[in-house]
């Protein structure tokens, strides 16, 4: 790579004929510098790129303002902020993760997921079919192997004309069969909606399998049940000591 880092600034571009000596030259006018270095192969020749590392933060800066995008000998330089391994890294996937948010936002309610489609209907039919209820800027049948997986991906070009298309064409026949169609849901959305699904299903066995009895509980409407609490058979009886001895018989 052809470049020079400088203090926390990156700077590239500026020949193979650069030296420590001109190297300190062309940036020591900034301020006073730590080090400075160009990096060299094995025969000595530089790379194109080196480091500067200035006592102030504020000399660094400045270099950055005056020489970025400056020209030397013949070519274009470029200054930037020197970054660490861990620091690209973490820029890096701040961008993809704007990148992908942005692809999510891009598609959010517009993308159609369609399923229990006839084998036998393509792409130019399946855009026939949406095609009613807006623009269409994307219509796929999913395949492997040359065969349709059994699901399809419509996008439209607004959520409007995709609300509309799920509308109209959840359930509606076409080839003998009737059509499923939703909003397609990213990856953590179904996982979520998957996993609500799920508890919704175990609190209704639960409720199912113990109900809670009260016996004070009043009549319950029509339409429901209570289970009946079992009597114990041939319980004996019992008697309060106060009462036994009125049971006693009265000697005569």
């Amino acid at each position: 790579m052809n470049g020079m880092l400088l203090s926390d600034h990156k700077v590239f571009n500026f020949g193979e004929d650069m030296d420590d000596e001109r190297l300190k030259d062309l940036f020591g006018k900034f301020g006073p510098a730590l080090s400075v270095k160009v990096m060299t192969d094995e025969s000595g020749k530089s790379k194109g790129f080196g480091f500067v590392t200035f006592e102030m933060h504020e000399a660094a800066q400045k270099a950055v303002d005056e020489m970025n995008g400056k020209e030397l000998n013949g070519k274009q330089i470029y200054v930037g902020r020197a970054q660490k391994k861990v620091e690209r890294q973490m820029e890096l996937k701040h961008k993809f993760e704007q990148m992908k948010q942005g692809r999510i936002t891009r598609y959010q309610g517009v993308n159609l997921y369609v399923k229990n489609l006839d084998d036998g209907i393509d792409d130019e039919h399946l855009w026939k079919e949406f095609s009613p209820f807006g623009t269409i800027t994307n219509a796929k049948v999913m395949m492997e192997g040359g065969h349709s997986k059994g699901f399809r991906f419509v996008c439209f070009s607004s959520p409007e004309e995709a609300t509309k298309a799920v509308t109209e064409m959840n359930g509606s026949i076409v080839a003998m069969k009737p059509l499923y169609v939703a909003l397609a849901q990213h990856k953590e959305e179904h996982q979520a909606h998957l996993i609500n699904q799920y508890m919704q299903r175990m609190a209704s066995v639960r409720a199912v399998l113990n109900p809670v009895i009260n016996p004070y509980q009043p009549a319950l409407p029509s339409g429901y049940f209570m289970a009946a609490i079992p009597q114990t058979q041939n319980r004996a009886a019992y008697y309060p000591p106060s009462q036994i001895a009125q049971l006693r018989p009265s000697p005569h």
